[in-house]
């Protein structure tokens, strides 16, 4: 059984940095497409950024420059590197996968089969 728990998510202030984990466990991370997305407190879904089987990486224009995702295979973690960062990124962050390596377009990691409880990052300006 696939299981995603998120860690890292904290209080900074506008332009600060928080590093985002996701430790996972019940599959393999070359077999799956892996992601991030945010709720915001109207509740609303944002697909953030994606990396597919083979490596490759798309982000959110809304982050694009600022977030970095990475995966560590040995120890089946995903993260997301979090700099620049601006009140309007204030969300609750999921990490979210599924099955095979090839992922749909960004916006809808929202989507994907599997999501962890997540993790709470508030930025104050």
């Amino acid at each position: 059984q696939v299981q995603l728990v998120e860690s890292g998510g904290g209080s900074v202030q506008s332009g600060g940095s928080l590093r985002l984990s996701c430790a996972a466990s019940g599959y393999t991370h070359s077999t799956y497409c892996m992601g991030w997305f945010r709720q915001f407190p109207g509740k609303e879904r944002e697909g953030v950024a994606l990396i597919e089987g083979d490596g490759s990486v798309t982000y959110a224009d809304s982050v694009k420059g600022r977030f970095t995702i990475s995966q560590d295979n040995a120890k089946n973690t995903l993260y997301l590197q979090m700099n620049s960062l601006k009140p309007e990124d204030t969300a609750m962050y999921y990490c979210a996968a599924k099955r095979g390596g090839s992922c749909p377009p960004v916006r809808l990691i929202p989507y994907l089969e599997y999501s962890g409880q997540g993790t709470q990052v508030t930025v104050s300006s």
